[in-house]
């Protein structure tokens, strides 16, 4: 018996593929099968979004049955393909991407996909590697390391490479809301200011301006981003001195997370990223509640934050 789906779509997901294929980089794939369910939810038969989208028949019913089965986004997603299973598993690739960042071996300008094939059998358990595979993970991650524009990393060792499974070790546990990951970082930001007015709009005449900005001084921008939860926070200070970071991590203690029995906290190995920057900022007691156990030495450091019992 041949089961027929039908495509009943809600005024929101009409505007979400409207949006979708009136702007954006989308695969040729993904704007089709938005075309698809547009139409289908028209009333049209699946032989006439064949035809005027030029698609295969087989196309238009698979599309119609992930929505109705699915959803929206797995209607428009692609299906796992057969084939091969990835050489790389999630951690190499992750290894990949950090050697393709850190500096070139000592005589080389830079990376070739050959160098990075023999460094990463160096690093990991694999006979060889095709250029074309580190090619293709290399693109997924829009890496190019004959290009100077890029974030570098001094070097890719032992030492790093531990400290950065144990990171992704942390990422892959499951969510624990007793237990939650956090990763915590800052960043400085100047502040501009308009020198001039602008003129408002009157009757015949656009509003009028002038691009002409003034530095304000800086500010500091404390980031705090759960791992496993769509939740983030911006605290804006005027500096980021080891107060400032003790403040923020009682701020987590006592503030974002007052339930969590125990919060592992991913930042880097600034100086003031360490247990003393507690004792030096809070009395003895209060600096012991929010720094036990302390150092565990990953990179970018991992700093585990006990809560009261």
């Amino acid at each position: 018996m041949n089961v027929r789906y039908r495509v009943e779509l809600s005024q929101a997901e009409r505007d979400e593929l409207a949006a979708l294929l009136s702007g954006g980089k989308h695969s040729v794939r993904k704007l089709k099968r938005a075309q698809i369910l547009l139409a289908a939810d028209a009333g049209e038969s699946d032989a006439a979004v064949a035809a005027s989208l030029r698609v295969g028949g087989s196309t238009v019913y698979r599309t119609k049955r992930r929505f109705v089965l699915g959803n929206l986004a797995a209607a428009l997603s692609e299906e796992p393909r057969p084939g091969a299973a990835r050489k790389l598993s999630g951690k190499e690739e992750a290894l990949l991407v950090a050697t393709a960042c850190s500096s070139p071996p000592a005589g080389r300008a830079r990376w070739t996909l050959e160098l990075l094939a023999g460094e990463l059998v160096k690093l990991t358990a694999h006979d060889s590697l095709s250029r074309e595979t580190v090619r293709r993970r290399l693109a997924e991650n829009d890496l190019k390391p004959w290009r100077k524009d890029m974030w570098c990393i001094p070097q890719v060792d032992g030492e790093f490479v531990a400290r950065m499974e144990d990171v992704l070790d942390l990422y892959a546990e499951p969510p624990d809301a007793k237990r939650p990951v956090v990763c915590f970082d800052e960043s400085p930001t100047q502040l501009i200011g308009e020198v001039r007015q602008s003129i408002p709009a009157r009757p015949g005449q656009l509003e009028r301006y002038d691009c002409e900005y003034k530095r304000n001084g800086t500010a500091n921008l404390f980031v705090f981003l759960d791992v496993h939860r769509p939740w983030r926070k911006i605290k804006v200070t005027d500096s980021r001195t080891g107060v400032d970071f003790a403040v923020c991590m009682r701020d987590l203690t006592d503030v974002y997370f007052p339930k969590a029995k125990l919060i592992r906290v991913v930042l880097d190995n600034l100086s003031t990223h360490s247990a003393g920057t507690l004792y030096r900022a809070f009395p003895p007691d209060e600096a012991r509640r929010g720094s036990a156990p302390v150092g565990v030495p990953l990179c970018p450091q991992a700093r585990q934050l006990a809560q009261h019992g």
